[in-house]
């Protein structure tokens, strides 16, 4: 299934394409799409082609920080300007904490079908996790990359340009050169984890917001849930499947704990899902597919990680799912595809 994003997600890549000797007019017709692109932000195209796009830019280039430098030219400009509607209503919530729960609202239905977005509580800390689903098995460093960058300005729009998170994570080893990412993220910057993502202190959530303007958020919001009670049936799928994303590797992904964390009842659900043609064990086995093939064949991560990953509480489990889609044993696939690398 085919996942749209916003054309503003390409908003500097003109600019980080020419400074590292790239055609970019060319480089968008490579991947189909055209220059219009650059100049309607509001268009919806494919977030296959644009993370075909970012990931083919840093290949030609060299420049393994590609999507960072897109980021990193971004935060001297309003991030929240680009959003339009929602970005009004991010600005003037009381605290970052509700600003952070309108992004979850608005952002993924409204700008990008790709981006599954979570936030996580426990001890003093919290953790905002950032994940893409494109459909497509490919690369995403430079696509993750760009979004994590791009959150990280906004939440320095409300604690400031100095602000430091305490960590910032990629699944993704480390580039050769890691000198971008210490520019832009600091020392907090670590790789080979098992999410993407920040953690910060739960008391920067709760920092009150001086600009808040409660009349002016209060029009941003009814006119953004006009749209979305427009979109909402179409959304559906996505919404499913990004939920299901979070809740993979916690072995909890069922569709009665799907329906909770999406306010409906588990017949809604169903009924939904049905109308567009699909159930929720296709869309949960969709997602194991396109993550098996880009952990299995993409990483070296070991394979009783995979399995959690994908929701399997046993490896034995996950590798009869794998041989039953695949035809061979996780093992064989890892294992032949380094011969074929070799």
């Amino acid at each position: 299934m085919q996942t749209l994003i916003r054309a503003a997600s390409l908003t500097h890549f003109v600019d980080v394409a020419r400074s590292v000797g790239l055609d970019p007019l060319r480089l968008l017709a490579d991947v189909g799409l055209g220059p219009d692109v650059l100049r309607e932000p509001d268009l919806h195209i494919s977030s296959e082609r644009v993370t075909e796009l970012l990931e083919r830019a840093a290949a030609q280039s060299g420049c393994e920080s590609f999507g960072l430098r897109m980021a990193e030219s971004r935060q001297a400009g309003n991030q929240l300007g680009n959003l339009g509607p929602v970005g009004l209503l991010i600005r003037d919530q009381p605290t970052l904490r509700d600003s952070l729960n309108v992004l979850l609202r608005y952002y993924q239905p409204l700008f990008s079908g790709a981006m599954s977005l979570g936030i996580e509580e426990s001890a003093g800390v919290v953790v905002i996790h950032v994940d893409l689903v494109v459909g497509k098995v490919q690369p995403l460093r430079q696509a993750i990359e760009l979004t994590v960058g791009v959150m990280l300005s906004v939440l320095r729009q409300f604690l400031g340009a100095r602000w430091q998170p305490r960590r910032i994570c990629f699944t993704h080893v480390a580039p050769q050169d890691i000198a971008t990412h210490l520019r832009v993220f600091g020392p907090c910057v670590e790789f080979r984890h098992d999410f993407n993502g920040i953690v910060c202190a739960r008391q920067d959530l709760d920092t009150p917001n001086p600009s808040a303007d409660p009349a002016m958020a209060r029009y941003a919001q009814q006119l953004l849930e006009l749209t979305l009670r427009e979109q909402h049936d179409a959304s559906m799928l996505d919404d499913v499947r990004r939920t299901a994303l979070l809740l993979l590797p916690s072995g909890r992904c069922s569709i009665e704990q799907v329906a909770q964390h999406l306010g409906i009842v588990c017949r809604t659900v169903q009924r939904r899902l049905s109308e567009q043609g699909t159930s929720f064990s296709d869309v949960v086995n969709e997602l194991r597919v396109e993550l098996a093939e880009r952990h299995v064949l993409g990483s070296d991560r070991p394979l009783t990680e995979v399995a959690a990953l994908l929701g399997f509480s046993a490896p034995s489990g996950f590798s009869r799912w794998y041989t039953g889609q695949f035809g061979r044993s996780p093992s064989q696939a890892r294992a032949a595809g380094r011969s074929a690398k070799a």
